[in-house]
């Protein structure tokens, strides 16, 4: 990603995505129409907020956490997840970037292969994901997905070993269950994420713990 495009926050939806589109689409459909609509070689994470509305948050989250999965990417991407995160736990339905980060950009092409046969891991979710109402797909639930996100974020942004991996595929699961409405998913990306957060929070205190061993052996 970088900052080489404007935002676009304030353009209507692209022809192609329009709430009929929307509702029920498959994530690498609407991924792959919205890369087909929206100009240039690059699009924008406002781009990407703009034309997927109610969905963003997910989809958002989502692009955002695959990279994450990285050690040397995970900082770089924690505080978008937190500023996210945070929207979402406040209660907010669509989520409102600032312009730094709006800006940043991905290659068409990278976002096509999300949707494509290069991704076949996220063709076999889907066929098992789908709209599903109860709680956890509630704007109550929104706010549970919201501040795990956070949480999710400042793991991420204290990198250590075993820190960015758990908690993020468990925001990853609960990214997917939030753009299909999906209550099952979101409860299971749900208890994931708890799971990983609370790996990575006992890998951070083991670091502590053994630094500070370390520190009163020294002196």
């Amino acid at each position: 990603m970088d900052g080489s495009r404007p935002s676009v926050l304030s353009a209507p939806l692209p022809a192609a995505v329009t709430p009929e589109h929307q509702a029920g689409a498959p994530i690498s459909r609407l991924v792959a129409e919205v890369a087909a609509t929206c100009p240039g070689e690059r699009i924008t994470l406002g781009e990407m907020a703009a034309a997927f509305d109610d969905r963003a948050f997910g989809l958002l989250l989502l692009m955002l956490c695959l990279p994450a999965l990285l050690p040397a990417a995970s900082v770089v991407f924690g505080l978008p997840i937190l500023l996210l995160g945070l929207q979402m736990g406040l209660g907010r339905r669509t989520p409102t970037l600032p312009d730094f980060m709006a800006r940043q950009s991905m290659k068409r092409t990278d976002l096509l292969r999300l949707a494509s046969g290069s991704s076949r891991w996220l063709g076999r979710i889907e066929r098992y994901v789908r709209p599903r109402p109860g709680w956890f797909a509630s704007r109550a639930g929104d706010r549970i997905v919201g501040w795990l996100a956070v949480y999710v974020a400042l793991l991420l942004i204290l990198p250590g070993p075993g820190t960015n991996g758990p908690p993020a595929f468990g925001c990853i699961v609960m990214a997917l269950g939030v753009v299909e409405h999906d209550n099952k998913v979101i409860g299971w990306g749900i208890a994931l994420t708890a799971l990983g957060c609370a790996i990575g929070t006992a890998m951070l205190l083991c670091m502590v713990w053994l630094g500070w061993q370390g520190l009163n052996y020294v002196l």
